[in-house]
């Protein structure tokens, strides 16, 4: 076994001993920003989230409990769990909010669906990312309702991941899971049947909340 191992070595050698180092060259440059702000970039987030089969309205700040209650209204809801660091705005009236205090796993599933915010978005791949805190509450709470309604103001929206790294460093320093949600919960089989709903929520329902000119929906 050595014999056949120093020969190999030994061509190896012979073989390479005239060669030269590759070339140096400069490390190559990721991008950091995508070169896209304000209302565009709003408009690639929502297209982005349409494109996972999820639903995006928007609306002015004082409308968010408006658009949540409609959200219920078309998908039947009428009891919403949420983490107990939503805002009071965003509670829609007559739909019970469950704060999530400690909510075992039976409870949750008894529950029509889950309200929160989120940490940040990201417009170029449409996602919506969850840390753990009092606006996201806690993972359990988006996982196992069948329909999500996420609130997410307009300066939340950055444009692709690196941006998204550099705020979500605190969460990181601090142990925070983080959940990335690219549309509802879907998986495909073997010839590409796509379904929803297999391992979170079925439905994804976004209220974007911020300025938007007249005319805008």
């Amino acid at each position: 076994m050595s014999v056949a191992r120093d020969e190999i070595l030994g061509r190896v050698r012979r073989a390479t001993a005239d060669a030269r180092p590759p070339p140096q060259t400069d490390p190559p440059r990721y991008r950091t920003r995508l070169d896209v702000e304000g209302a565009e970039l709003l408009d690639l987030f929502e297209e982005r989230v349409a494109d996972y089969r999820a639903t995006v309205v928007r609306v002015d700040p004082g409308a968010a409990a408006s658009a949540v209650a409609g959200a219920c209204r078309a998908h039947g809801v009428s009891r919403l769990g949420a983490p107990p660091g939503l805002p009071a705005q965003w509670r829609p009236d007559g739909v019970e909010a469950v704060e999530d205090r400690g909510l075992s796993t039976g409870q949750l599933d008894g529950l029509d669906g889950a309200l929160t915010g989120c940490a940040l978005a990201i417009a170029e791949t449409g996602t919506i990312v969850l840390d753990g805190a009092g606006r996201s509450g806690r993972r359990a709470l988006t996982l196992v309702p069948d329909l999500h309604v996420c609130v997410i103001e307009a300066d939340q929206v950055v444009g692709i991941l690196p941006q998204a790294v550099e705020r979500l460093a605190p969460a990181v320093r601090a142990g925070r899971p983080l959940t990335f949600v690219s549309g509802p919960s879907a998986t495909s089989d073997i010839e590409l049947s796509r379904v929803e709903g297999v391992h979170g929520p079925r439905t994804l329902h976004v209220v974007l909340v911020g300025q938007f000119d007249a005319g805008g929906d």
